[in-house]
């Protein structure tokens, strides 16, 4: 074989994993990311003004993207230990935090914990969902290059048919990450009339099609490897958005925000059924013809065209949660709440999960069957939830500390039923500017160049190594530079205040 049928066949006839690994891999960087926070919390030099944005870089990177390598490839078969350290490194910074506090010194735990629950927040900017979105680009860059590289786990990789592979949890995660703040939710196409409303979200989608239109002649011209049952012939990812957009643009003019799950369950069952009762799952997997046929542009692309239906429940499911979650609530305690409702919903998710694999069909990514749709939303909202409760764990650490500000967290206010003695401990007026330093901030504001861009590199490294035979020691190297590069670029243009759009 070629060396190009070689780096598809490396790619290409996986089964994946279960369920329980990659939520549990998915997880853990919610609490990396908490540990974080503790850390800048309790020490008064990673708190100063003057600490230098490139230590705030290598902290950051070394608490977000490291872990992620590091449980895609050389400790895939650990991630229980990686939990345990984290959890045990995190409590005792949080014991540290709670023995130095500053704040009610002298009071007893419970106390301390009715004051905090009257505490209000800033919540026009929630963190979680920002930390969600960049831990699903970061989760896709090293995925997208260490997947070419045999120290990745092979049942991490995209599933062929049924299944469930770590890779295939990337695209449905994007799209729910991006439907949790898209232009409907946030309020901004609120003015004008539907036609008008319409007409900009047809706008608005140029770019993707120039970027899509880009890969595939770049792909096609320099004879890139491809796994052609992902998408097909002449489809990808940008191509998807751009009908997913389309479609749920439609039915947002039709329907209420708050409807939208009932829009995504209805796509989801319909679309089933049309599987199970209908011609239509043959056609997907063996083409018109039932050979497996590639002729014309409809067989060609068959796995790309119809599994945007599914995709499109899973953007409606994301709109319902992100009109949920972005609602304004000042209080922590209305947060809590929040929280257990994420947690319960996804944990109600993933028993059905297991229902309909078990009496209906296995998740199947290739087709995004109703199993792979409710397993998709289950774990991005099982995420969610975890960041949730990492940002109340870090606020009520912030609460103990006077002067404690860590990038990316809720700002902590003055409640009127608080102690007036107590009102310098939450954070004073040039506390509450967010530090500029955060890798976080950096990648959630350009995260479609991190995207780019990461799959830029990925192709040079993929044309001028050979990943194939590449050791474990070189293959780490590789991409923790690979990572390291990307991070940097998209943090530097965040420290020169610069946001790039195409639109």
């Amino acid at each position: 074989m070629s060396q190009k049928q070689m780096k598809e066949a490396f790619v290409s006839n996986h089964n994946g994993t279960s369920v329980l690994e990659i939520t549990e891999g998915l997880c853990l960087p919610a609490f990396c990311i908490l540990c974080r926070g503790l850390l800048i919390v309790l020490s008064p030099h990673l708190r100063s003004s003057s600490h230098t944005w490139r230590t705030r870089f290598f902290i950051d990177f070394a608490f977000l993207i490291v872990p992620l390598v590091i449980t895609l490839t050389v400790f895939s078969t650990f991630v229980l230990l990686e939990y345990l350290i984290v959890i045990i490194f995190g409590a005792g910074l949080f014991y540290e935090i709670y023995c130095r506090r500053t704040c009610y010194a002298g009071m007893p735990v419970q106390k301390i914990l009715e004051k905090f629950l009257k505490v209000s927040l800033e919540s026009e900017y929630i963190p979680a969902v920002s930390c969600f979105r960049v831990i699903n680009s970061a989760f896709t860059a090293v995925a997208i290059l260490a997947v070419d590289f045999p120290l990745f786990p092979r049942r991490f990789a995209k599933t062929e048919l049924y299944g469930t592979g770590a890779m295939d949890f990337g695209v449905g995660g994007f799209i729910f990450g991006t439907a949790m703040v898209c232009p409907e939710v946030r309020g901004i196409y609120t003015k004008g009339s539907r036609l008008c409303y319409l007409r900009k979200s047809l706008c608005s989608v140029w770019p993707l099609v120039l970027l899509g239109m880009g890969r595939l002649v770049i792909i096609k011209s320099i004879g890139y490897q491809e796994h052609l049952t992902e998408y097909g012939v002449h489809w990808n990812f940008f191509f998807t958005i751009i009908v997913v957009k389309l479609i749920t643009s439609l039915l947002l003019i039709i329907f209420p925000l708050n409807k939208s799950w009932i829009v995504a369950l209805s796509m989801t069952v319909l679309y089933q059924l049309a599987l199970n009762f209908t011609p239509l799952k043959s056609f997907i997997l063996y083409g018109t013809d039932g050979s497996g046929t590639r002729v014309g542009l409809l067989n060609a692309n068959r796995e790309g065209i119809i599994s945007t239906l599914g995709y499109a429940a899973i953007h409606m499911a994301g709109v319902q949660t992100g009109s949920y979650v972005l609602k304004k609530r000042p209080h922590i305690k209305d947060w809590i709440k929040v929280t257990y409702c994420v947690l319960l919903t996804a944990i109600g998710l993933f028993i059905a999960l297991y229902i309909l694999q078990v009496t209906v069909e296995v998740a199947s990514r290739r087709m995004a069957n109703l199993a792979f749709c409710i397993w998709i939303v289950a774990s991005c909202l099982i995420l969610l939830s975890s960041l949730l409760l990492g940002d109340i764990i870090l606020s009520f650490a912030k609460f103990l500390i006077k002067g404690a500000a860590v990038p990316c967290s809720w700002e902590l206010i003055q409640s009127p039923g608080i102690n007036k003695k107590h009102s310098e401990s939450l954070v004073s007026k040039a506390e509450r500017k967010e530090p500029i330093c955060c890798l976080i901030t950096a990648m959630n504001r350009n995260q479609l160049i991190f995207f780019l861009l990461s799959n830029v590199t990925t192709g040079l490294i993929n044309l001028s190594v050979d990943t194939l035979h590449s050791n474990t020691l070189w293959a780490l190297f590789l991409l923790n530079l690979y990572m390291f590069s990307n991070c940097l670029i998209i943090y530097v243009l965040h420290l020169q205040n610069k946001t790039i759009k195409f639109w």
